[in-house]
């Protein structure tokens, strides 16, 4: 593995948690859940999610990361070897969302093409669903879909080829040149949206609030579940990454600058999608919340629109928007398949190549079934459970631990304060001893109440059970059967010793 203190004066942390944070998933993603989940009323319980939980809770996996000096799995044992297990799921759902995530990249891919021409035409929705994905029924597997398969093959490629080289080398390139560049066009995307006959329509509807979903657990978990995947937290991104830190780091200022950057950019996301979804119900002449049905593929179908209507160098505009979109999207998922890279490395003392092209191969096998015609509904199904069932339960378990069990959150409180010119006070222990777990706890009894009357999405129990509460079980049983492989004794002495 490369020397964790040169990578981080080559890399850049700010640069690699930001980047990992504001990517494809605040545009696909955000708008979507915004948009399932009451639009402006939604903003509510993610302001309160971002302060009391994201940023919180990113303070807590910098400090990790920074004090104990390895992968998640390996920072946890460390920590106390009791919760090994914790470091080995969260592992587990990096690395299913990396299997779908990539596919969402091809998509982007896909569209890098499609925009040459606006092969999409005036319909993207039908367009998405049917020409591109040829969506099949839920449950059903049908074939691959060449237009899928073969962009993702190429985004794996990719992603293997830049890991093997190691993340410092090209990555940062890629960085400084997409992230700026898909802010650029998105802002321009952005302000074609809110000009169009309709827009004050669309940002109606996502500004705003309908207080009785307030109430829903579902609305609450949701805004959660967002803060989470969209600041890569409670699934070991930042514990790995915060290991490269070099000793002497800002570890609390890291945390707000890429906890606010990434809301800033996740609202002017929503902004773009609402505005657009807008100008769609005035050209269909219905209300906004029957323009688009589709959560997943929301994005894919509101920017194509909001691109037909540029006065002119439409396509150009399309290419530069997607092929950004593209690298932007690499930036995470390079993150993403790093923590288990990064893990299987600690654990089983192998080389880096090992490592990179084992992970790396299992999950571009898996990502086939998100490539065949019933990848979008098992895309959709287990991107909710790993969200649900995943990410924010392995938080709500994260903060019980260290601040229940283990009782660590004065001493990393001590850590960062020591390092950081801005220091936390009394705020971040409450909200990760007594707010995080008392709203996460309550909010997750809700929503398994809810989804027990009312089957998410309306699928078929049986595709619900098969492909999302299996796989949710299985990455808990799996990481914690994997804790019970021995350590070698040099890996859980010597490096920590060295870091400290």
């Amino acid at each position: 593995m490369e020397n964790r203190q040169q990578f981080a004066s080559r890399y850049g942390f700010i640069m690699a948690a930001v980047g990992s944070a504001v990517g494809l998933g605040n545009i696909w993603r955000f708008p979507a859940v915004a948009y399932e989940n009451g639009g402006g009323a939604f903003l509510i319980p993610y302001l309160i999610a971002l302060l009391t939980a994201g940023i919180p809770l990113l303070i807590l996996e910098f400090t990790m990361g920074h004090k104990y000096r390895g992968s998640a799995p390996l920072s946890y044992f460390r920590m106390n070897k009791g919760s090994e297990w914790l470091g080995w799921w969260q592992v587990l759902i990096a690395f299913v969302i990396s299997t779908y995530y990539a596919v969402i990249i091809a998509w982007a891919l896909s569209y890098t093409v499609f925009s040459f021409d606006l092969k999409w035409g005036d319909k993207p929705d039908a367009f998405l669903l049917g020409e591109y994905l040829k969506v099949a029924d839920p449950g059903v597997f049908g074939s691959l879909v060449p237009g899928v398969l073969i962009p993702l093959a190429i985004v794996w490629v990719v992603t293997i080829g830049v890991l093997f080289k190691g993340v410092a080398k090209g990555i940062e390139k890629l960085n400084k040149i997409f992230l700026p560049l898909l802010f650029i066009m998105f802002t321009l995307i952005v302000i074609r949206a809110v000009t169009l006959d309709g827009a004050a329509e669309g940002l109606n509807a996502f500004f705003e609030p309908r207080w009785d979903l307030l109430t829903s657990g579902k609305v609450w978990v949701a805004a959660y579940g967002q803060i989470f995947f969209s600041l890569s937290i409670a699934f070991a991104i930042m514990i790995t990454y915060s290991s490269y830190l070099p000793k002497k780091s800002d570890i609390n200022n890291n945390a707000f600058i890429t906890g606010f950057a990434n809301s800033g950019f996740e609202l002017l996301a929503g902004i773009g999608v609402f505005a657009a979804l807008g100008f769609m119900a005035q050209q269909q002449g219905v209300p906004v919340d029957q323009v688009v049905k589709s959560g997943i593929g929301l994005a894919f179908m509101v920017f194509p629109s909001i691109i037909n209507s540029f006065p002119g160098l439409n396509e150009l505009f399309g290419v530069l928007f997607f092929l950004s979109l593209v690298f932007a999207g690499m930036t995470s998922l390079i993150s993403i398949v790093e923590v288990y890279v990064a893990a299987l490395q600690d654990k089983f003392n192998i080389s880096r190549s090992k490592a990179v092209l084992g992970g790396g191969l299992v999950s571009a096998l898996f990502s086939l079934i998100y490539a065949s015609n019933g990848g979008l509904n098992f895309l959709d199904i287990v991107d909710h459970f790993i969200n649900t069932y995943g990410i924010v339960l392995s938080g709500l378990v994260e903060v019980v631990l260290i601040g229940w069990v283990f009782k660590k959150l004065g001493e990393f409180q001590n850590h960062a304060n020591g390092l950081s010119d801005l220091r936390t006070g009394s705020w971040w222990v409450f909200c990760l001893k007594f707010v995080t777990p008392v709203l996460l706890g309550y909010m997750m009894i809700q929503l398994v109440i809810t989804e027990l009357k009312e089957p998410y999405a309306n699928y078929p129990v049986e595709a619900l059970i098969k492909y999302g509460a299996v796989t949710a079980a299985a990455i808990i049983i799996l990481g914690i059967l994997l804790s019970f492989v021995k350590w070698d004794d040099k890996k859980t002495t010597t490096d920590h010793k060295e870091a400290m």
